[in-house]
């Protein structure tokens, strides 16, 4: 079996081995190149102040006519949200934030007692990739609390033996971990998945299929590390069941992307990740 990075690629051929999510049938990622090289796309070209000027008197002046058009009573608006032609309120777009607080049960160290509804299901498929895709699934023990956790009773036995198999220790030696999934004397282990989105594809009240829309980092720090941190994009498929107090998984599995063009910030030392990812948390994610 290979074994999928957590961004779609296959170590197995790269070298370069991520975390699995979702065991069997990954398919590869690879990061769009820069021009020059260098890995981070073309730069933007600066503007002169004289266009800058412009743009901003443009924008002031766009401004301005909007607030002007929105003024005025006698249009049916309540004052506190914007209206639209036929007097209703418009709706809060997809991007927004939305929806009930964070969960406060938790689950050994995972969110835990999710609405049941809609929200709740995208919820829980955000911190079940978080946790599917963090550095715990690399140690057995606790790759098994995370899917004991997650799991629905009835894929319980055949999502661990696959986990169990795709983090094997020829694995964890092939990406330079120690045999307990512990990074080398001298270097911090990376792998954290941060959901940026999600999208609810089927949903009735006994089962939902979400995909949540992820950035990932991976890799060792350290000066003798060959594997340097480095991030990618990915989408992580679920499908969730209702087991009458909470949602639990059925199947999980990854797809490349989608990933958006890199920026322009410089790269980092090696010090700097491992103090940043040892001294910022993770979340709990809710919409």
């Amino acid at each position: 079996m290979s074994h999928d990075d957590g961004y779609g690629n296959d170590s197995g051929r790269t070298g370069n081995g991520y975390s699995t999510i979702g065991g069997t049938r990954q398919t590869r990622t690879r990061l769009p190149d820069g021009e020059g090289g260098d890995g981070y796309g073309p730069r933007r070209p600066a503007r002169n102040s004289r266009s800058l000027v412009t743009v901003v008197g443009v924008i002031v002046l766009l401004l301005g006519a909007i607030a002007f058009a929105n003024m005025g009573g006698g249009d049916g608006s309540d004052g506190d949200g914007a209206s639209g032609s036929n007097g209703k309120k418009a709706d809060a777009t997809s991007t927004a934030a939305t929806g009930t607080k964070p969960v406060t049960g938790k689950n050994g160290e995972i969110p835990s007692g999710f609405a049941h509804d809609q929200q709740g299901a995208q919820s829980a498929a955000a911190n079940y990739a978080a946790a599917l895709g963090s550095d715990g699934m690399f140690n057995e023990d606790s790759r098994r609390e995370i899917v004991q956790a997650l799991a629905d009773s009835s894929t319980k036995a055949s999502l661990q033996t696959g986990f169990d198999a795709d983090y094997s220790q020829a694995f964890l030696a092939q990406i330079g971990l120690n045999a307990d999934g512990s990074a080398p004397a001298g270097s911090t282990f990376v792998n954290r998945t941060m959901p940026a989105g999600t999208n609810v594809k089927q949903y009735s009240a006994e089962t939902a299929d979400v995909d949540v829309w992820c950035t990932g980092l991976f890799g060792l720090t350290g000066e003798k590390s060959t594997k340097p941190v480095t991030s990618g994009w990915f989408t992580v498929t679920m499908k969730l069941t209702w087991d009458g107090s909470d949602w639990k998984i059925l199947e999980t599995g990854q797809k490349q992307g989608p990933t958006p063009v890199t920026g322009d910030n410089p790269v980092s030392g090696s010090a700097e990740i491992a103090e940043t990812v040892n001294g910022f948390g993770g979340f709990t994610y809710a919409r």
